[in-house]
């Protein structure tokens, strides 16, 4: 398990990290529905800088606990796009295919800059071409819920991080999970 404390410190921690980057840039911060709902409003809260705030909604899971390798886009930016520092606000990258497919959409849309700002990041599962440049906390290649992630649109409330197996959910309990720092300072 990965403890609410621990989270609020790895949000704090980010917070700071874009706040000083971001400071005279007035970024777009744009979250990733559905999951990274809880970790960008925990985010922007703790960053005392002019931002904007919009949404993007893309799905690769369903109900399963793999991705399916395609991506649904449901909802876009309401916010123009060209000239914006985008931050791309994510619960979890793991293939980093969805977050690839959002940088590639906000380029195309004209924006400065796109970065990607990762609560959870599975360094193990990652077949991208950029990890996020922001990790909160790095994670086995595990499936994990809580603080904003599910399973079927269930656990999503958890107030900390909990993994599952490959087992039917109905017959399991939370597993904790390892905490590792990340190894490498993308800011």
């Amino acid at each position: 398990m990965i403890s609410g404390q621990e989270l609020r410190q790895q949000v704090g921690r980010i917070a700071g990290q874009l706040t000083e980057r971001y400071r005279q840039k007035n970024p777009l911060m744009v979250c990733v529905l559905n999951g990274a709902a809880i970790f960008h409003a925990d985010l922007i809260r703790q960053m005392p800088i002019p931002l904007s705030v919009d949404y993007i909604r893309v799905s690769s899971y369903g109900e399963r606990m793999q991705s399916s390798g395609a991506l649904n886009f449901t909802a876009y930016p309401s916010t123009e796009i060209h000239g914006r520092n985008v931050i791309v606000v994510e619960d979890i990258v793991d293939s980093g295919l969805t977050s690839g497919k959002i940088r590639e959409y906000l380029a195309q849309q004209g924006a400065d800059s796109v970065a990607i700002a990762a609560l959870l990041f599975k360094p193990d599962a990652f077949r991208g071409d950029a990890p996020p440049e922001f990790i909160g906390i790095e994670i086995p290649d595990r499936f994990v819920v809580g603080f904003g992630l599910d399973f079927a649109q269930q656990g999503r409330n958890l107030p900390a991080i909990y993994a599952l197996d490959d087992k039917e959910p109905q017959q399991q309990q939370p597993q904790p999970v390892a905490l590792h720092q990340p190894t490498s300072d993308f800011s």
